[in-house]
Formats: structure tokens, sequence, C-alpha cells
């Protein structure tokens, strides 16, 4: 995950397999980016480690590592969140944040903390979420079953990331990183794959993606129009809908559409199983605004703001909506955003009920 400091720096999480070496290229390589790396976990003999011994053990949050290349450098040991803060303070040193998480960490829960902190979101903010898949392992990982209807930790990354790098094609059979790249397709509709050797990428592909804040919605149009439908892939956990629905929206019951989703999470499918949104975003059309808005929902925090893009008085105004989640049904969402454009409240009894949450 990183963020951006307004109006140049940002911070980027970053979660999967193979963060290491990434790391290594951005925090050694010269790149004319100045990147401060917040390192939450040191792995045993990581190159890291050794090249990079920034800490032997405590809690580290003032102690960090000028590099020769511009970059920062710091270990911590827990969310990053102080680490931030007191980075804030040197001011004219990095351009961007990249803050790791653990390997088993929900990005959906770190980026919903850095997306609501208020001390934070006058300096800087969440720009994106990178998870890293690795070609020879990544189709285990993203298929494994897990106990009491657990979702797949790996999957999850993935269902939550805005780019999917996957890692070490040149090692496994082409038909092998296919494979790997329709299964992630059919979890993620939204998020950009690229495929690496090594895990080198050009940081401009992965920086400045703008993926959490209004100016996504001018790069989110067109997406919205690209996205595949509703693919069915190994394990059945998750997978991405889309919709589109025509008309304008109140803006009240959009909020109680979403609400019911995100935080009532009352909304069921044809076999009355519990829909989980695990992330949401679209663009909408609000009655009595000019300009088009685009929704955000990670996880149960969702956000509406006005993108600088206006409607066209010639043109008919169209909602679209991405929903990644688990067991969610495109026909009865796309029903319930319907009775929230034309206020039709009999439809909205169908599937939902205020005595039936979902737990």
């Amino acid at each position: 995950m990183y963020f951006k400091r307004v109006p140049r720096a940002f911070p980027m999480l970053l979660t999967g397999a193979g963060k290491t070496t990434l790391l290594n290229y951005i925090l050694t390589e010269q790149h004319s980016k100045r990147v401060a790396v917040i390192l939450n976990e040191f792995g045993e003999g990581s190159a890291l480690e050794k090249s990079l011994a920034v800490s032997h053990g405590g809690e580290l949050y003032e102690e960090w590592l000028e590099l020769r290349n511009g970059c920062l450098c710091c270990s911590v040991k827990d969310n990053g969140l102080r680490a931030i803060e007191n980075l804030m303070q040197k001011k004219g040193k990095f351009d961007y944040i990249l803050l790791e998480t653990t390997g088993l960490a929900d990005p959906g829960a770190v980026a919903s903390m850095f997306w609501i902190d208020a001390e934070l979101g006058s300096d800087i903010y969440l720009d994106g979420i990178i998870t890293i898949v690795d070609s020879k392992y990544g189709l285990k990982h993203l298929t494994e079953e897990k106990p009491d209807g657990l979702i797949n930790e790996a999957t999850r990354q993935v269902a939550l990331a805005d780019i999917i790098l996957i890692n070490k094609t040149d090692l496994v059979p082409e038909e092998d990183v296919k494979k790997l790249r329709t299964t992630i397709r059919s979890i993620n509709g939204l998020g950009q794959i690229l495929e690496t050797q090594r895990s080198r990428v050009h940081l401009s592909n992965v920086l400045d993606l703008h993926a959490f804040d209004s100016l996504s919605g001018i790069s989110l149009q067109k997406k919205l129009q690209h996205v595949p439908g509703t693919q069915p892939h190994l394990d059945q956990s998750i997978v991405t809908i889309t919709f589109e629905v025509p008309g304008n929206a109140k803006e009240e019951q959009l909020n109680i559409f979403i609400q019911n989703l995100l935080w009532e999470k009352n909304v069921r499918n044809k076999d009355s199983h519990c829909m989980e949104v695990i992330r949401l975003k679209g663009l909408v059309s609000i009655k009595d605004k000019s300009q088009q808005v685009i929704v955000q929902g990670v996880h149960e925090l969702y956000d509406l703001e006005e993108t600088p893009v206006s409607w066209k008085d010639d043109t008919e105004r169209t909602n679209r909506l991405v929903l990644i989640g688990r067991n969610l049904d495109k026909d009865i969402l796309k029903q319930l955003f319907i009775a929230t454009v034309t206020e039709t409240e009999k439809r909205w009894t169908t599937h939902f009920k205020e005595d039936q949450v979902c737990t």
C-alpha cells in the first residue's frame, strides 16, 4: 500500500509473496523516485536484513536509514501508523511512502485505517494497494480451502488490489501464467495485472494511481467499460460482478443501498447466503448534481465524492457499479439498485429483512 503527501507524497500498501525482491529494487536502484519504505517485518536471511540492517530488535519509529538513491528505510513492529506520523516531520525528503504489510495481513483493514485517519488526511492520501502473486505457487494459494467458511487470505489480498504483479513469470510455462491470470481476473475484474520477472517493474506503473480519490473517476469510466462479466474460478469464494442502471439516484436512498450491503449485511442471494462485499467501486448519477460521483467502499467503509467530470446534457446518465466479494448475485444487486433509483420500495423486501442480519 502506498500513500502520497499533498500535493506529491503518498502511501502504497504492499502485500503478497515476493515483496522482498521488489523492496530491494526500490531501495537500491537509481530510479529518481524518493520513496520512504516502512518495513513491518524482516524475513530471516533476507537481502534487506543483510544490506539494510536497520533494526536488531525493539520497536523503532524514529530511526530512519537514508540511502544514497534518495530513499528512506525504517523497520517497525506495528501497523505503521505512528511511523508515518513521525515520517511526516521529514517533509521534503520523500515523495512516496510504501508500507509493507505482513504476509497474512488484511489490506482492507489497513487501508480503512489510513483512509479515515483525520490527522494524516490533511497531508497525505491513500493512493493504492499492490499485491504480488508468485507464478509457481499463486494458483495453489488462491484456491486453498479454509475451514469454517473463512476467505482465503491470498484471495482477499488479490480482491482488494489496484495493481496485481504476477512475479517470476520466467520460471513457469506460459500456460500456467495464463491460468493464473484468468483466476486473478475472475476474482478481481477491476485491478490492473502486470507480469514481472524478479519483481522488476517501472515505478511509474505502480505509483500515482489515485485509486482512492476523485481523480480516479476519470480513468474509472474507461475501466468500467471493459470489466469482464462474472466468471467462475476454482474455489468460487470471491468474484467480481458489474452492472449498469440508467437514471438518477437520490443520495439518501443510495446510502441506504450501500449501508445494507456494507453495514447491515442483510442482503442475501437466491440460496439465502449472505452477500459479503469486500470492495465496491463505481460512478453514479446523483439527482440535482451536475458532476459524476464516484462511490468507493472497502469492507464497512465507503465514500461518495464528486469527480471533475460533468454529465453531458445530450447523453443519458448511467450508473455503473463494480462489486468484489463472496456470494454475490448480479441480478439481485441490480434489482435492489433499480429500486433505489426508481424508489419502488416493494422490491427491496424480496432479498433482505431487518430481522435476518447476516453474521
